[in-house]
């Protein structure tokens, strides 16, 4: 089975292909020969996830499913959360999103936060949303040059090392998306039957 994956972040697409393994077939945005850039205008992770899902759905008539992913920061009242990508502006700049996280956060003693994603997956013309959560907290500075976005600064609960340091079959064991891909797989092995 094929899946169309709604992104055209390839370090995404290789985190959830890692997570599902062969039983489903990942492809993305970019594979399908879609050029669309769908953009998350709402206020919540599953709003944004159904959005794109649903975009491609309507222009492909094709299985296919979407996440969003939040960084939320309980000294920051959940910041970035739903605007995690475009933290410090809609260039998406990894390090500056990552530069005014941790300037932010300066004087701060709760460094606690948790990445939260949520899949939207429409089969057959119907949605199914799952979440996964990984719950940790930001370090004082970047540590890694692995992993995208906020993985340099993020330590999950129970390591000592960022997702920056870890490979990525390392990172999967506390992985929101590997979390949330895992109910994504037990949905469809049952609808597969």
């Amino acid at each position: 089975m094929q899946l169309i994956f709604a992104t055209n972040n390839q370090h995404k697409v290789e985190e959830v292909q890692a997570a599902i393994g062969d039983i489903i077939t990942v492809i993305s945005l970019q594979q399908a020969g879609i050029e669309v850039d769908i953009p998350e205008p709402h206020d919540t992770l599953e709003a944004n996830a159904s959005e794109k899902s649903g975009t491609i759905f309507r222009m492909t008539g094709k299985n296919c499913f979407s996440e969003d992913t939040g960084l939320e920061v309980r000294a920051l009242n959940g910041e970035p959360g739903v605007k995690s990508a475009r933290y410090a502006g809609e260039d998406r700049a990894f390090s500056n999103n990552t530069a005014k996280l941790l300037d932010k956060l300066k004087g701060h003693q709760d460094r606690s936060a948790r990445f939260r994603t949520v899949i939207s997956l429409v089969l057959n013309g119907q949605e199914h949303l799952f979440e996964g959560i990984c719950e940790g907290r930001i370090l004082i500075a970047p540590t890694g040059d692995g992993g995208f976005g906020y993985d340099p600064v993020f330590a999950p609960d129970g390591e000592s090392r960022s997702f920056g340091e870890m490979t990525l079959g390392e990172k999967g064991i506390y992985s929101h998306r590997r979390k949330a891909a895992d109910k994504l797989i037990k949905f469809l092995c049952q609808e597969l039957k």
